[in-house]
């Protein structure tokens, strides 16, 4: 019997407040459960891939179109590029986070690939490989490279992405206070990253560059000396967020509802359509959980919700 390698990869939150395309973390929900999809591979005679879960029946009925066998092919040139042979792999996927969700469904599945592949091939690849090949996976399905959701995914904790050699991104670890709770609300719809970002102007004007360059300097500035008060200011989105709050129905309800329950700050997770608010513990955060989803149900809208914290291990093999 041929050697099974199962990874999983969390669910994450891109553009994370302040920080659009920079900032990201990684989920880890509360009750302890996992949240984000799983990638079994093993050797096999031809490549194929099967996939199951939740949300197995939104993929592509094009095996070949599904990101796990795309994410394979990078996989595969990588190899050769090292005069390396490859064989042929028999995935399965389980499928467990929504797509255009807002919750890094895309790099997920991606990062779950890559890391399955990983184990499974004997690690030929070094950390900074497999990001730079989920990034570019992920452009598949966006448009263009970002690295805001995969490296969370891969790497865990809440990341910040800081100039590398040649105008590449590297991720560095922040601090995030233990006492603080993440609600994550996903609303029964979908918004694409794609049309989420094409949302955004090309170019921006001076005064809005230096208000969102103010903004993340301070929320980055306050988590590394816990300064309560000026985290509070900053944990906004005021770049992307004014543009794209009227994609997503009932949002604007949301958010309010959100800070009157007492959130220290609300705002879309990722590209949206789901929110993310912080709280302070367990008790608030079902508070506030409660609030987002009365305003969606008034929109029309059900969801889903999970209280959770920065997931610190990222993808990892499953026994």
């Amino acid at each position: 019997m041929s050697l099974t390698i199962r990874a999983y990869a969390p669910a994450s939150i891109g553009n994370f407040a302040a920080g659009f395309d920079l900032m990201g973390a990684a989920l880890a929900p509360l009750d302890g459960s996992l949240w984000g999809d799983v990638v079994s591979a093993k050797v096999a005679a031809q490549t194929s891939l099967l996939a199951t879960g939740a949300y197995a029946h939104l993929m592509p009925p094009d095996p070949t179109q599904n990101l796990v066998l795309r994410t394979f092919s990078f996989v595969k040139d990588a190899l050769l590029s090292k005069g390396m042979a490859y064989p042929e792999l028999a995935f399965t996927l389980e499928k467990n986070l929504p797509r255009s969700s807002g919750l890094g469904s895309s790099a997920s599945s991606i990062v779950a690939t890559l890391v399955a592949c990983q184990v499974l091939l004997g690690e030929p690849f070094t950390r900074s490989e497999l990001l730079q090949m989920a990034g570019r996976a992920e452009s598949l399905v966006s448009g263009s490279v970002h690295l805001d959701n995969v490296a969370p995914s891969l790497q865990g904790g809440l990341l910040l992405l800081v100039p590398g050699e040649g105008g590449s991104s590297k991720p560095r670890a922040l601090p995030w206070p233990s006492e603080l709770v993440i609600a994550v609300v996903h609303p029964h719809c979908e918004l694409s990253t794609e049309r989420a970002r094409q949302a955004m102007p090309a170019q921006l004007p001076m005064p809005e560059v230096l208000a969102f360059a103010q903004n993340l300097a301070a929320f980055v500035h306050a988590l590394h000396t816990q300064d309560q008060e000026i985290f509070v200011r900053c944990l906004r989105d005021v770049l992307a967020e004014p543009r794209r709050a009227d994609l997503v129905p009932g949002f604007r309800a949301a958010q309010k509802a959100a800070l009157r329950a007492g959130a220290l700050g609300c705002t879309l997770s990722g590209s949206g359509p789901s929110v993310f608010a912080v709280a302070e513990g367990t008790h608030h955060g079902k508070e506030v959980v409660a609030a987002i989803q009365e305003a969606f149900q008034t929109a029309g809208l059900a969801s889903e919700a999970r209280l959770c914290g920065v997931d610190p291990l990222g993808a990892r093999v499953l026994p």
